[in-house]
């Protein structure tokens, strides 16, 4: 039901289910065993799904290096296979690599994903003493596939334009155990550790699903709170998808031709619902791991049991490791956010009054970008307060009020950016003042003055300058009344009372700093 604009999630889904078909029907043309094909499957769906660069050729020179990061391990897990004490050891070493890879961005990302994946693959497959010439191939073969989809004629991206990026935060960055990644990869290998520890106590075989649960709780989260409602959507889509593969898995029993097309149906569950819903992503792969299990001759109820058992074990790792190792709480995390959002609006509004004083250069438009992806970010962190099981109700209360004011402000920055677009439109002295006023307001936001106290709320000027908007407008550049003046400055007032309404303790506990 999630809006789709340009059908992006669509066409990624199609030219997922693509890339997966053609591994799989190489792999089998090929006469490769049943596992070799399961592991060919999957690395192109890894290879599709874990490369994100925002330039087509710069994810070409991720997928080439995926083979780089991901056989090496893969041989390391194969003959550490027998010695439990080694294997164990090296698999939270390739967890705590893994992520702290992410320092690198997409790229890194990508390959700690693929490298952390493989080690699964081989625990998963039972790789013992050394992949076989089969199985290499088959990656191989699965990797060529997804390439060959991704940037032949379905390459959508090398036609649109390229995505906006968040620009670092202003001032020093974090550094040590202080930097995100760091942080992260120290949390999500005490979790691995945990969950391999009590995800052996209950099953021998099947303990990497913990670990497995563990490491993609704390894929794209941040803070404390994001990793616990990750951990628990992990549960729901993994309940559910349980209850689908008893319905369905069970009754399919392996057999070629219906599990292929169920599995089709759940890679295209995968990619589309992916962007938008945990749940519904987990909830599809649950229900291919069940096919898959089906394929290798393995499936019955007693295992998809177990399969949530060791769920519920990585998951409770993640969130425990998140909590109490190195915590980053929701609060600093959206603190952060918000006030990378506020220096986006700061400097749209100074583009904008710049483009409309006729100053060359100026793009307003591209701060606009930028607003949209950090207020994602802030929508990201604050999800743990405005969860309707939160039972913080003041703060969820407050949080959804933050919401309510940031969206106001990125609808008046729209507004303001198709205005001013307008090669017509021009400037004159009340909208001088207006930019005059916002800045001032997003000032008093990100440098607080010592013992200010919070500004009347929304629907109020933040700052009591007269605005002469029943005088004659001054001339323009044209030698008449300012084009569009009205309607910029019905934006920039828009604008003014939403950032008003920022100021004062809205997330903070009553008597605490007022922060953004």
């Amino acid at each position: 039901m999630a809006p789709d604009p340009g059908l992006l999630r669509l066409r990624t889904a199609l030219r997922a289910v693509l890339g997966v078909g053609l591994a799989v029907g190489v792999c089998t043309a090929a006469g490769a065993p049943v596992d070799a094909v399961v592991a060919g499957g999957l690395a192109a769906l890894l290879a599709l799904f874990t490369v994100a660069d925002a330039r087509v050729r710069d994810q070409a020179v991720t997928t080439a290096l995926l083979p780089v990061a991901g056989f090496p391990v893969l041989a390391l897990a194969a003959a550490l296979h027998d010695l439990p004490a080694a294997r164990d050891a090296a698999f939270v070493a390739v967890v705590l690599g893994g992520v702290y890879a992410r320092r690198w961005g997409p790229r890194g990302h990508a390959l700690g994903v693929f490298a952390f994946m493989m080690y699964f693959l081989a625990q998963f497959l039972e790789v013992s003493p050394r992949p076989s010439a089969e199985l290499c191939a088959a990656v191989s073969a699965g990797l060529l596939c997804a390439a060959a989809v991704r940037f032949g004629p379905l390459c959508f991206e090398r036609r649109a334009p390229a995505p906006a990026t968040v620009l670092p935060a202003a001032g020093p960055q974090p550094r040590g155990a202080a930097r995100p990644t760091t942080r992260q990869a120290v949390q999500a290998a005490v979790a691995a550790a945990a969950a391999l520890a009590i995800g052996q106590a209950v099953s021998h075989e099947r303990w990497y699903w913990a670990v497995g649960t563990a490491w993609w709780v704390f894929v794209n989260t941040s803070s404390a709170g994001e990793t616990l409602v990750r951990g628990f959507r992990r549960i729901v889509g993994t309940v559910c998808g349980i209850v689908a593969g008893l319905a369905v898995a069970l009754p399919v029993d392996g057999a070629p031709g219906p599990t292929a097309a169920v599995v089709a149906l759940c890679v295209f569950g995968i990619f589309y619902t992916a962007p938008v819903s945990y749940s519904w992503m987990i909830f599809c792969v649950t229900v291919m791991v069940g096919l898959l299990y089906g394929l290798l001759g393995v499936l019955h109820p007693g295992l998809l049991v177990l399969r949530l058992q060791e769920t519920a074990i990585g998951a409770a790792a993640a969130v425990t490791a998140a909590l109490t190792v190195l915590p980053n709480t929701t609060h600093a995390l959206t603190h952060a956010r918000i006030e990378q959002a506020l220096r986006a609006v700061r400097a749209f509004t100074a583009d904008a009054s710049r483009r409309l004083s006729g100053t060359g250069g100026a793009n307003p438009a591209r701060h606009v970008e930028e607003l949209e992806l950090l207020l994602g970010q802030v929508r990201l962190s604050l999800a743990p307060l405005v969860h309707p099981l939160s039972p913080l109700r003041a703060r969820r209360a407050r949080a959804r009020r933050v919401l309510e004011l940031l969206d106001a402000c990125a609808v008046q920055v729209r507004g303001l950016a198709e205005v001013v677009a307008d090669p017509v439109a021009s400037h004159d002295e009340r909208l001088t003042a207006a930019f005059s006023r916002v800045e001032h307001a997003v000032r008093r936001l990100l440098e607080p003055e010592p013992g200010a106290g919070p500004v009347p709320g929304p629907g109020r000027t933040a700052v009591p300058v007269p605005v002469p908007v029943s005088v004659a407008a001054p001339e323009g550049r044209g030698g008449g009344r300012a084009p569009h003046a009205e309607q910029v400055l019905a934006h920039l007032h828009g604008l003014e009372d939403a950032l008003a309404g920022l100021e004062g303790p809205v997330l903070s506990a009553p008597g605490a700093r007022p922060a953004a």
